[in-house]
């Protein structure tokens, strides 16, 4: 795994896996259910990576939404991809409600909304929480 997916958290904030890329839970929750969206590759730009990774992609949005839509019924979704700090390619996936959400022994509210996500509001997750937000959404991702 490269440097970014290993900075947020793999393998404990491991929701899936996939052949290019893995979907991570953002151990900061600006809103619940945020996730992190890497590819496998030591690519710092997004059109370095190899074709299948783009057909593959599709799978994985669709999955990621479809678990989301479930987890937490958002009425929007997010894809921000900042690779600011962390180089590798990866979205933070951020779902958007009015209001909060309750699941996993968490309640967060989407203080950004109905205008973009405040990441500075991000609720700290610790090992424990994270661990149980893990298998919450497990429990929502497609079967292989």
């Amino acid at each position: 795994m490269n440097e970014t997916i290993e900075k947020f958290g793999h393998p404990a904030t491991l929701v899936a896996d996939y052949h290019y890329w893995v979907v991570l839970l953002r151990p900061a929750q600006p809103t619940l259910g945020s996730l992190v969206l890497a590819a496998k590759s030591d690519a710092t730009a997004f059109a370095a990576l190899p074709p299948p990774a783009f057909v593959e992609l599709a799978r994985v949005v669709s999955d990621v939404e479809g678990a989301l839509r479930d987890a937490v019924a958002f009425a929007r979704i997010n894809y921000l991809m900042l690779m600011m700090v962390d180089p590798n390619v990866h979205f933070h996936v951020i779902p958007r409600y009015e209001g909060e959400r309750c699941a996993a022994g968490l309640t967060i509210a989407d203080t950004g909304w109905p205008k973009m996500p405040v990441l500075g509001d991000a609720v700290e997750l610790d090992a424990g929480q994270i661990e149980t937000a893990v298998e919450w959404l497990k429990g929502y991702w497609p079967k292989a």
